[in-house]
C-alpha cells in the first residue's frame, strides 16, 4: 500500500494523528510533507493543510478531510480536483448533541439572564416557560441536525427543522427549501445553526434571518464561521432583536484578540469544543478508505462536489 501524507499547519494535531495511525492501522506508512516518501502518497489526510502542499504530490490520487467538514479545503487555491472524503463519527453526534442541549437549556431556563442580574447583584426571578411552548428551530437536517432535532423534541421542545430537500421527522415540523425559510424562521425563540458551509449558506445568519425570528431570540452557531455576518449579528444585539448568541465557530480560529466579538455583550465564544471526531476514529475511517483505494472499491463518507457535502 502506498503512503499516506498527512497535512496541516497544526504541528500538535499532526503528532496526535500519527500516535492514532500507529494504533489503528499499524499497517500503514504514515508521513509528513517535508518526508522524501510523500512524493509517493496517494491519500493526502489534511486539515487546514498549507496553500501548494497538496499541488506539489505528483501521485495524490485522494484528498481526505480528517474532519467532517470540508470547507477548510476551499483555502488552498491550488487544490487539485481529485475525490474528496470526510470523516463521520457516530460519537460526534453525541458531543454535538450534549452542546446543543446545554445551549437551548442555557436560554430556554433563562441562565443568561441570571447571570447577568449576578454581575449586577440583583435578585429578580423570570416566568418559567414550558419547554412545549419554547419554540427552536434547527438549521441543517443532516446525520447531525435531524437526530439533534429529534432529540430535543423528545425532550418535549416545540421543534421546527430546515433542509435543502424534504426531510421528516417525527415531532419535527419540517421545512425545506428557500420557499420554506420565512415560515420556518417565524416565531422562532432559539435558532440553531448546523449547515454545512456551502455558496448558498454563505452568511445566512444575517439580517434578514434575525428579523424573521421572534424579538428577543437567540442564536446559535455550531456550523462554520462563515455562515455568520458579524456586523449583522452586533446590530441585532444592540438593537434588542436579539438577546444574545452563542457561537462556537469563526472564520478566523483562534478568533483574532481585536474582534470585537469578544466584547459584544450577549455573546458567548467556545473555542470550536462543541464537538470533534475522536482521532482513533479518524485514523480508522481514513485508513478504510486506503484500503479500498488500493483495492478498487467504492470509498466511504465521500463528498458530492455539487453539495460541498
Amino acid at each position: 500500500m502506498k503512503p499516506l501524507v498527512l497535512l496541516s499547519s497544526d504541528t500538535l494535531l499532526l503528532g496526535q494523528l500519527r500516535a492514532a495511525f500507529a494504533r489503528q492501522a499499524p499497517e500503514l506508512q504514515v508521513v509528513l510533507a517535508d518526508d522524501p516518501a510523500a512524493k509517493d502518497a496517494e491519500i493526502a489526510a489534511c486539515w487546514f493543510p498549507p496553500v501548494g502542499s497538496l499541488a506539489s504530490l505528483p501521485a495524490l490520487k485522494l484528498i481526505h478531510s480528517v474532519a467532517a467538514g470540508v470547507d477548510h479545503l476551499d483555502a488552498d487555491p491550488e487544490r487539485p480536483a481529485l475525490p474528496v472524503c470526510r470523516v463521520v463519527d457516530p460519537a460526534h453526534r453525541q458531543g454535538m448533541a450534549e452542546y446543543v442541549r446545554w445551549a437551548v437549556l442555557h436560554y430556554h431556563r433563562d441562565f443568561d439572564r441570571a447571570l447577568e442580574q449576578q454581575s449586577r447583584q440583583l435578585w429578580r426571578r423570570h416566568p418559567q416557560v414550558p419547554a412545549s411552548v419554547y419554540k427552536v428551530g434547527v438549521m441543517g437536517l443532516g446525520s447531525l441536525g435531524g437526530a439533534i432535532a429529534a432529540e430535543l423534541a423528545e425532550a418535549g421542545y416545540a421543534v421546527r427543522g430546515w433542509a435543502r430537500t424534504e426531510k421528516p421527522l417525527e415531532g419535527v415540523e419540517t421545512f425545506a427549501g428557500e420557499a420554506g425559510f420565512a415560515a420556518f424562521l417565524s416565531g422562532l425563540d432559539l435558532l440553531v445553526n448546523l449547515l454545512p458551509l456551502t455558496e448558498a449558506t454563505k452568511g445566512i445568519l444575517c439580517t434578514a434571518t434575525f428579523n424573521a425570528l421572534k424579538p428577543g431570540a437567540a442564536i446559535v452557531n455550531c456550523g462554520r464561521g462563515q455562515h455568520l455576518r458579524g456586523d449583522d449579528l452586533e446590530q441585532a444585539l444592540a438593537e434588542g432583536q436579539l438577546r444574545g448568541a452563542l457561537l462556537d465557530v469563526f472564520e478566523k480560529e483562534p478568533l483574532p484578540l481585536d474582534n470585537r466579538l469578544w466584547t459584544t455583550p450577549g455573546v458567548i465564544i467556545t473555542p470550536h469544543m462543541a464537538s470533534a471526531a475522536s482521532h482513533d476514529c479518524i485514523a480508522r475511517q481514513i485508513a478504510e478508505n486506503a484500503r479500498r483505494l488500493a483495492e478498487g472499491l467504492p470509498l466511504i463518507n465521500l463528498v458530492d462536489p455539487r453539495l460541498g457535502y
